[in-house]
């Protein structure tokens, strides 16, 4: 039984084929040297350069930078094994040195002088006879000028020259590789790629620079793949997917590919590391011409950010590609006209069942409609990737797969850009844990459900048609401090499994110019590209109102909010901004906000529950704890309630005793002093002595 197929037989027959007339070069070239060798029986010849050989130097002339007559004997072989390798290929064989040259526009003499550079690869035996024909045992693969004389083309060869250029199939197409770029062109090296080399005696092993960047896409079908592909079928050789997030760009391109061909290579240009973009366009471009596919690389956001030639280094492949990204094309980006296309939001049933798909079994069919139901906009590969992380919390818990762990897996697909711009948290309270006025739980509520049914509202019953406006939700929440905004904020994100990112303005706000612009524009992107909600805190300092231009830092102040007004109008995710002072936010961004919702200090029913939330069971406390006096006397917001309650906690612990009233009291006339309120005995009564003597 052969160890290899005879497909493969047929094509390492080939190759060994042309290594022989390969061989019968280099036999021609040595017969040659010893013809005109002075001292042939020199046994340093290599490591010195002798009189004799100087003298002989001296005496060549031009002779082997001429090109020589073609062999007749050779151009009869080549006939006879390329006929061979015809034959086969007729038969059905897969002949990969053919396919290369086809796939690579190669022509004879690439072919010949790609044969020469790979020959030390495949049989050593090149190694040390190119080191003889160099007259330097050191130097073991084909220099050029070696190679330009094996080939019979000589060292003054314009168009031998020219096809070992940076320009030339060979280079270009990273099949060949010029080392030594610091000596003189002719005594450069010559190396074959490794990958190219295992291509050709039948390896498919991807090349690892390529296999760090692979992705795997979805198998689904999705809208806009039909489109891009009849736009690659009408001859495009370059398109540009524009995604959102929630789309697929990766999906629909490979999807699209696939229908054409075998599948194409795809790779994640966020996994990139610094300056590596041309040796990995490069590589990914050889991998796709290889494997006779297309390529698609994404988001080309990442490169943008380098400059222009980053981009044009995939966007000029000499293959089908299709790029991907957020930001609209930029036609310097190619010389290639592209084909634009829109990734479409899935729908509800689509998005339900790649949810479905995903979850395949694990979960009852009422579970994965209510997770498809939650407000994520997850792409099928996240999908997937959201629902195995969902299941390995639940394996290792030791317990059935739950919604919050599917929960948790979809937001562990978010991006890490945010992060170094806000501080996350992970909402730990819920609609039961607010102590709030009927009518603020109400527009909270319906604030929730906005974001919970936007898809539905803006893309089935057609709303969203006929609106510039983003798909965000913004909200203000305005009131004193301490009387819930950031909970409330916690809450909606917690009930549509999301979570709460507070912007850290001392990233944001810059003293220079522009930059805090740049600043809110890195914020809105990478926002654009989590599921969570953003929580501007004390958001007057940058939602500021635009005042009369007096100098120029007032008109750069009013650029500054006039900018905002104009990414929160296109902002596709959720915000909730919070101020203290609803009158310093400017009245244009009362009108594109969705909701304002006022709160109030609590009134005395709400203090009660408050103070009774805050003493909850597991605080050892006294008999003499009198919740409704506290209620009753002392007008404090829910935060200034918490902070008394921990304050005098710490009070009785360390006294090592139980909780009792005087801590709560003498904690309170504490927190008046913080807020600059005077502690009088009106409101204090019986009391008042506790903290006069504390």
């Amino acid at each position: 039984m052969a160890l290899v197929s005879p497909v493969a037989d047929a094509s390492v027959r080939h190759l060994a084929a042309r290594l022989e007339l390969i061989e019968a070069r280099v036999r021609a070239a040595v017969g040659r040297r010893r013809a005109t060798d002075p001292d042939p029986d020199d046994r340093f010849r290599g490591l010195y350069v002798s009189d004799a050989q100087v003298d002989e130097m001296l005496a060549g002339g031009t002779a082997r930078i001429l090109p020589s007559a073609p062999d007749p004997a050779f151009s009869e072989q080549l006939r006879a094994v390329e006929a061979d390798a015809e034959a086969a290929e007729a038969a059905g064989a897969d002949v990969r040195l053919r396919r290369l040259v086809r796939s690579f526009d190669l022509q004879p003499l690439d072919v010949e002088l790609l044969l020469v550079a790979l020959a030390p690869d495949l049989d050593p035996r090149f190694e040390r006879l190119y080191g003889y024909l160099h007259d330097d045992v050191s130097r073991r693969r084909a220099s050029i000028g070696l190679a330009l004389e094996l080939v019979g083309a000589g060292g003054a060869s314009g168009a031998g020259r020219a096809r070992l250029g940076v320009s030339g199939p060979l280079v270009a197409g990273g099949l060949l590789v010029v080392e030594d770029t610091e000596r003189p062109f002719l005594t450069r090296a010559l190396r074959v790629p490794d990958r190219v080399a295992g291509h050709l005696v039948g390896d498919d092993t991807t090349d690892p620079l390529v296999a760090a960047l692979q992705v795997t896409p979805s198998d689904r079908d999705l809208a806009g793949s039909a489109t891009l592909e009849r736009g690659l079928r009408a001859g495009a050789r370059l398109a540009y997917v524009r995604e959102r997030i929630g789309t697929a760009p990766l999906t629909v391109a490979a999807r699209a590919l696939a229908r054409l061909g075998p599948p194409p290579v795809v790779i994640d240009l966020g996994r990139l590391g610094p300056r590596e973009e041309a040796e990995a366009a490069t590589a990914a471009v050889r991998e796709a011409r290889l494997r006779g596919c297309g390529l698609v690389a994404g988001p080309v956001d990442v490169l943008a950010e380098r400059g222009p030639s980053a981009v044009r280094a995939f966007a000029e492949a000499a293959c089908v590609t299709v790029l991907h990204g957020a930001r609209g094309w930029d036609p310097a980006w190619s010389r290639t006209v592209a084909f634009l296309v829109e990734a479409g939001l899935p729908t509800p049933a689509e998005r339900r069942d790649a949810w479905h798909a995903a979850l395949d079994g694990s979960a009852s069919d009422e579970m994965a409609t209510a997770i498809a139901a939650l407000p994520y906009r997850l792409a099928p590969e996240q999908v997937e990737r959201a629902a195995e992380a969902g299941r390995l919390t639940a394996a290792a818990a030791g317990r059935p797969l739950a919604v919050d762990d599917v929960a948790a897996g979809a937001r562990s697909q978010n991006a890490a850009g945010l992060y170094r711009l806000a501080r996350r948290i992970e909402p730990r309270v819920g609609w039961s844990d607010l102590v709030l006025p009927a009518a603020v739980i109400e527009q909270l509520g319906e604030l929730t459900a906005r974001a919970r049914h936007r898809d539905r509202v803006l893309d089935d019953w057609g709303l969203g048609r006929t609106s510039l406006k983003g798909r965000g939700v913004t909200a203000l929440f305005a009131g004193d401090s301490g009387t819930g905004k950031t909970m409330s904020a916690e809450v909606i994100a917690g009930s549509l499994g999301l979570d709460l990112y507070v912007i850290d303005l001392s990233t944001i706000v810059d003293k220079y110019i522009g930059e805090t612009e740049k600043n809110l524009d890195r914020v809105f992107n990478e926002a654009d590209r989590v599921n969570g909600v953003l929580l501007f805190d004390e958001a007057d300092a940058i939602f500021g109102k635009r005042s009369e231009v007096k100098d120029a830092r007032d008109r750069y102040a009013n650029v500054e909010v006039a900018y905002l007004l104009q990414r929160m109008e296109v902002f596709d995710g959720m915000a909730v901004l919070t101020t203290n002072l609803r009158a310093n936010v400017d009245e244009a961004f009362l009108r594109r906000l969705d909701a304002i919702v006022d709160f109030a200090v609590p009134d005395v029913e709400d203090r009660r529950r408050l103070w009774e939330r805050n003493l909850a069971a597991g605080v050892p406390k006294a008999d003499d704890i009198d919740v409704d006096f506290l209620a009753r006397r002392f007008t404090l917001s829910g935060g200034n309630i918490r902070n008394v309650a921990v304050g005098a906690a710490f009070r009785a612990a360390a006294g090592e005793r139980p909780l009792a009233m005087a801590d709560l009291v003498r904690e309170t006339a504490r927190e008046y002093r913080k807020l600059g309120r005077l502690c009088v005995e009106a409101e204090f009564g019986s009391w008042f002595g506790a903290i006069t003597t504390s």
